[in-house]
């Protein structure tokens, strides 16, 4: 294997996926297209994505019934919303990707419905998402995205996922729509999680 700045990937043996679970409210905007062009570097690779965006699937918020915990069937009792179809999907990939943009200073209320309710299903249930590649997208407009990756991040920990970083982290700085591609720090940070995102899985697989 040489060494040229970043290590090279290793081959990726078999089939390898990817699924991006986008919170932003805006289906085509700074979020979605920064995921497009993460799986461009993924898909480089040779490895599938699937980018989901869960705000048109209307999330009902956790109660707290701890149903999951009773259980430990790795699901949440709510049937009638497609987060347990999203779970399942997560639980087959490869890798993970979260993504976000910052709103008043946090994820915004569907990424967050959709962490409590799957990081208390995932977690109760056999941690499902365990060794999983994990990796944290955030768009910023101004401030707070240092608190969004943290929130992303956490996640990931807390279920023992292997999370991937990038230098510098992926934050990216942008308002309107493709504002983001003008933030060159962030750029490099994308292409650079592209990279290490594949090598680690990569180096998994063998």
């Amino acid at each position: 294997m040489r060494i040229e700045g970043v290590l090279s990937a290793p081959r990726i043996d078999g089939d390898m996926k990817v699924v991006a679970i986008n919170g932003s409210p805006r289906l085509i905007g700074n979020t979605a297209n920064a995921v497009g062009d993460l799986f461009d570097e993924l898909e480089k690779e040779g490895i599938e994505t699937e980018h989901v965006q869960i705000y048109a699937d209307h999330l009902s918020p956790c109660n707290d019934c701890r149903s999951c915990e009773m259980r430990g069937d790795g699901r949440c009792i709510i049937e009638d919303d497609r987060l347990n179809e999203i779970v399942d999907m997560m639980a087959e990939a490869d890798g993970i990707v979260l993504a976000s943009p910052t709103y008043y200073g946090s994820c915004t209320g569907q990424m967050k419905i959709f962490l409590e309710r799957a990081g208390l299903a995932t977690e109760t249930g056999g941690l499902r998402l365990r060794r999983k590649v994990g990796a944290a997208l955030v768009v910023q407009a101004h401030e707070g995205g240092s608190m969004v990756y943290s929130e992303l991040v956490n996640f990931m920990l807390r279920n023992q996922m292997v999370v991937c970083g990038s230098t510098p982290c992926t934050i990216l700085t942008a308002k309107d729509t493709p504002g983001y591609l003008k933030d060159e720090a962030g750029m490099r940070a994308l292409r650079t999680l592209g990279r290490e995102m594949s090598w680690l899985l990569g180096s998994l697989s063998r």
